[in-house]
């Protein structure tokens, strides 16, 4: 059984709080959906399998967070998280990835997700293995030849002084031969029909494998070839079929599809009608349908059963409904929220609360430089208020209009941080007035810049 991280609902908000202003509702609804995989697991066996996922449809304008919180909760759950635009399996003519791709991309996450936490658990072998290496190449060729200019007599005296000198960091200047892995290894190109890409992958595999590893002699620092040899040892203990297997339970059990601008494909995204280039969307619902409802996709790590992956569809419904979607995947998302737009008060909130909000982000960037800049709360409003106002009267982007207000007001210093290391900048309404306010009051020039 996959070990789920557990979480009650009210603690699952609260860290999604700490990075997503406001949007209570879709929060709790992906709480409660969090939560519900724990108590799955709960249940007894005969049952557990019954209980299928509530996926979500998240409705609201782009910036507003539904990527964000989805992305977030994955990351809380340790879980396996792909994102795809419904809208690229839309395009006429299309040729390349078919919809099951999204479970076999999924599944090689989850391999290199659990292949790392394995990793995680051999380190402190994989360290003492690399000691032994690096040991190696400072005594490679026996009685009175080392790393150094000076001989040094050989034996298990020698090797031992020079594990002390190495753990202390004595020896870090030093460089030692290692023998690393060839990235020129030939290239191969499959092509296969649309449809059938999973063969020209194993293909593509089964050829590569028959190509021995080619290697090369580098100089490193030994602190370099630790890190280098340690990684390599650490690849080496961990048993790549058990995590094959580890990573297929997880995308099972605890995997999560973030389906965005599944309106594009809704029939009434296309302003009715089945004629014209928009032909293909009832198609692609269609070609999801079987992945939501429950099917198995096979992947280059073993078939994958897609009956408990939750998904979380997103959109801003604009033109179409959740209704104009096939009744058919309409039953397959029981739950619908939606995301309300953003507000001056809102951004003030995103501008300043979040652990990785942008105040933070640019208040560290700068100090790189040696630049202090310090934002006032009436600079922070100011900021808040242009974003919004630009939001009413051009397009509703929601907070990713705070990245562009931002880049533009500290465009100057950033050009020229490098020569003003050691000064400050105070960001307060005056500042963010004299350098944004023509652009605000000039709709045209604010359409083009801001």
């Amino acid at each position: 059984m996959t070990d789920l991280r557990t979480f009650t609902p009210r603690e699952i908000v609260s860290e999604l709080d700490r990075y997503v202003v406001g949007q209570r509702d879709a929060k709790r609804a992906v709480a409660i959906a969090l939560r519900n995989r724990w108590r799955r697991q709960q249940v007894p066996e005969d049952l557990r399998d019954e209980i299928a996922p509530k996926n979500i449809i998240m409705i609201g304008p782009t910036g507003v967070g539904k990527t964000e919180i989805a992305r977030r909760l994955a990351r809380l759950a340790q879980a396996p998280f792909i994102k795809v635009e419904a809208s690229k399996f839309t395009e006429v003519g299309y040729v390349g990835r078919d919809v099951e791709s999204i479970i076999r991309d999924l599944a090689d996450l989850a391999v290199n997700l659990v292949a790392e936490e394995e990793k995680r658990g051999v380190r402190a072998k994989a360290e003492e293995r690399a000691e032994e290496r690096i040991l190696d190449a400072l005594l490679p060729h026996g009685p009175g030849q080392t790393g150094f200019a000076a001989p040094v007599p050989e034996g298990g005296e020698t090797r031992e002084k020079l594990r002390r000198m190495l753990r202390e960091g004595r020896l870090d200047d030093r460089d030692v031969d290692v023998e690393v892995a060839d990235g020129g290894s030939p290239n191969l190109s499959i092509f296969t029909p649309q449809g059938v890409e999973e063969l020209g992958i194993q293909m593509k595999d089964m050829l590569g494998n028959l190509f021995p590893q080619k290697t090369r002699q580098r100089k490193m620092k030994i602190p370099a070839a630790r890190e280098a040899f340690a990684a390599e040892e650490a690849g080496r203990l961990v048993d790549m079929d058990k995590v094959r297997e580890l990573a297929v339970e997880r995308v099972e059990q605890a995997g999560i599809v973030f389906l965005d601008e599944v309106d594009k494909v809704a029939a009434g995204a296309s302003g009715g009608g089945a004629q014209g280039p928009d032909v293909s969307r009832e198609g692609v619902q269609r070609d999801l349908l079987p992945i939501v409802e429950g099917s198995t996709v096979q992947t280059k790590h073993g078939p994958v059963r897609t009956d408990h992956i939750l998904f979380v569809a997103a959109g801003a419904f604009h033109v179409a409904k959740p209704s104009d979607l096939i009744p058919e995947l309409q039953g397959r998302f029981p739950i619908r929220v939606e995301l309300s737009s953003l507000t001056e008060e809102d951004f003030v909130r995103i501008l300043s609360e979040p652990r990785n909000s942008l105040v933070r982000q640019y208040t560290a960037l700068l100090a790189t430089e040696s630049v202090e800049v310090e934002f006032k709360e009436d600079g922070v409003r100011a900021i808040a208020r242009i974003a919004a106002r630009v939001n009413e009267r051009t397009d509703d982007i929601g907070a990713r209009r705070l990245h562009t207000v931002m880049e533009k007001l500290l465009e100057d210093v950033s050009f020229d941080a490098p020569d003003l290391s050691g000064t400050s900048l105070v960001v307060d309404e005056t500042l963010v007035r004299d350098r944004l306010g023509g652009l605000v009051e000039d709709e045209d020039l604010s359409r083009f810049i801001l």
